[in-house]
Order: C-alpha cells, then structure tokens, then sequence
C-alpha cells in the first residue's frame, strides 16, 4: 500500500483518508463495521469532528483497541479558550483515547495566532504540552486564512478543499504546503458528491505525493472501491483526463461545494443540496432524488424568507437564496432520460 508522509510531521499513513463526517448518517452498529473494515484493509487515517454529531463516539467505539495503530484528527469550533477546553474533553472521552493525533482548529474566520485576543493557538500549545495532543492543524474553506495559516509556519496541517476541479490558486496553496513542510490533506476530493468517477478522483490525487485526500464514506461499497484503488492504483489515462477537462468545463466559475457552512436554515432548508439539485440530478445517479423524502425537501424552498443568514456565512462569497430558487426549477423541470 502507497502511503503519504504529512508534512514535517511523523505521521506517515495509507494515502486513503478515511472521511467520518459521513458516518454521523449511518447506524453505530453499521459504523462501527465499517470503520473496522477499513482498519482491516489498512486504513489507518480517520478525520473526523466535534461538529460531526456522534462521529467521534463512533470511531472510538470502533478503533479503541487499536489506539496505537491509527492516526487520529479531530477539529474543533471553539471560539474562545473555555470552548477549546471542553472540546478538546469531549472529543477525547468520545474517542476513548487520552491524546488526540492531530488536533485542528475548524475552518475559523481567522488564522489563530500566539498571543492573540482570541487565545486558541496559546490553548492549542497548552493541550500539546499536556500530552492530550501531538500536532496543531488548521482547516479552511477561505483562501486568505488558508494562505496565511502556510506562510505563518505555526501549523503542522492545513486541510482545505482540493479535487481535480480545482483552480489554478488552490494548486498553488498545495505547491506552497510543500515548499513549506506543511502537511496538506485534501477534503472535498469527491467536490462533495459532484465528481462521481472515483477512479479519476484516485489517479488525480496521486500526481501529488504530499497529499493526503480525505475520502467521505458511508457505504460499504464506497470503501471498497477505494480499497480497490489502492490495490491497484487506476493510471490517469486519455480518457480520464479528458473526463476531468469536461467535467472542468461544466463546472468552472461559482457553483456550491457542498460545505454547509451556510446552514442551519431558520426555515428549515437544506440549502447546500437544494443550491446543487440541477448538478447533482445531471451528474449523479438521479433516481436518489425522485423520491417523496426529496421532494419535501426540495418544495422547502418556497418557505425562504431572504434573510440572509446564508449569504453572510458562505466562505465562497455564493448568493444560496437565488441558488436555492434555480435548483428548484431544476428540479420542477427535471425529466429523467427516459422519458425525455
């Protein structure tokens, strides 16, 4: 198995990440088999959240007994040092763990800093002296905190979206991560759910030896194709390449990435599916969408009230209320191949 040394750290893993924001929509029993299949099958990378709902408590119920064997990354939302502690507690304690891998602060609108009013770095280099964690990373979804987090040099990790749709400055910042000894781990290498060729996916990535993708799964299928990947390593051929340039084409300028920071919705609106629903019902198996289930959620859209909430959160500077609106008529209009 192929395996990615993250930056200047000591931490050298199986280039598959396992992605366990996933598995918060899944059964414990389901995943905790799943989790312990991946370990099986050499999967010894698994990122995961304090946000992800009951993820943590899932992974450590899954990987407790092989603590020694398996590199561990959480996050945390906090905002202030007091936040940072009870965090940094409850991970650990749902984790069934006393030290945390890699400990990252969650896509903050800033890049925290030593001695700053906000006092998270100075919390995060307590918590490493302590022994309750081993390196200090930092995730984003903002391209200028992300910048300025690899120039700064006070991160082990950045993690930050990455995928084959990725434009010319997000290929730069990885460049960067390696000019600096900075582990990148790429999230959103699916470009959440928009590419659909896994293959592809895999070959893309493996161009950069330096990254580590974080694969999200949820089915046992997934997992396998993956793990197929792995066993034999798919080459980025002609066709493959001229898959990935089409499918840069449709996708080029602003569309939503799926990141949900834009949520929650006072009306209820899963807004970064119904921001996507024309793509996804264009590029993914589309009878996923044509159920009752979808179509609640997607007549969810008329009941937006334009407050706004969700254009001040989106890191990518999106309008979701009139994104929303279109992947809706999308959806209205949608006929399916068959009946076109």
């Amino acid at each position: 198995m192929s395996t990615i040394t993250l930056g200047r750290t000591n931490l050298t893993v199986n280039r598959n990440g396992f992605g366990a924001l996933p598995i918060q929509r899944i059964s414990h029993r389901d995943a905790v088999a799943l989790l312990q299949k991946a370990y099986d099958h050499g999967i010894d990378f698994y990122d995961t959240a304090r946000g992800y709902s009951d993820s943590e408590e899932k992974i450590g119920a899954a990987l407790h007994g092989v603590r020694d064997r398996v590199v561990i990354a959480t996050k945390t939302l906090a905002v202030t040092v007091k936040e940072f502690r009870q965090d940094l507690e409850t991970s650990l304690t749902q984790l069934q763990t006393d030290y945390i891998d890699l400990y990252q602060l969650h896509n903050p609108a800033f890049c925290p800093r030593p001695g700053d009013q906000s006092g998270l770095y100075d919390a995060l280099l307590t918590a490493r002296q302590q022994g309750k964690i081993r390196f200090i990373g930092i995730t984003n979804h903002r391209l200028p905190v992300a910048e300025e987090a690899v120039a700064s040099e006070l991160y082990d990790t950045l993690q930050f979206p990455f995928s084959y749709l990725s434009s010319e400055v997000d290929m730069k910042l990885a460049a960067s991560c390696r000019r600096n000894r900075l582990g990148f781990i790429a999230m959103k290498a699916l470009s959440g759910g928009l590419i659909t060729d896994s293959a592809a996916a895999y070959a893309f990535m493996a161009q950069f030896d330096h990254v580590l993708p974080i694969w999200g799964i949820q089915k046992e299928h997934e997992l396998d194709e993956f793990l197929a990947h792995d066993r034999t390593p798919p080459a980025l051929t002609a066709a493959m390449q001229a898959k990935i340039a089409q499918d840069r084409r449709e996708l080029s300028g602003s569309f939503c990435r799926g990141c949900g920071y834009c949520m929650p919705c006072p009306m209820g609106i899963e807004i970064y599916s119904c921001a996507r629903m024309g793509l996804l019902l264009r590029r993914a198996p589309y009878q996923v969408y044509l159920t009752d289930e979808w179509r609640e959620k997607m007549a969810k859209v008329k009941e937006c009230i334009h407050c706004n909430q969700c254009v001040s959160r989106c890191p990518y500077k999106l309008n979701p209320p009139e994104m929303i609106q279109k992947g809706y008529e999308d959806y209205r209009s949608f006929q399916p191949p068959s009946e076109q």
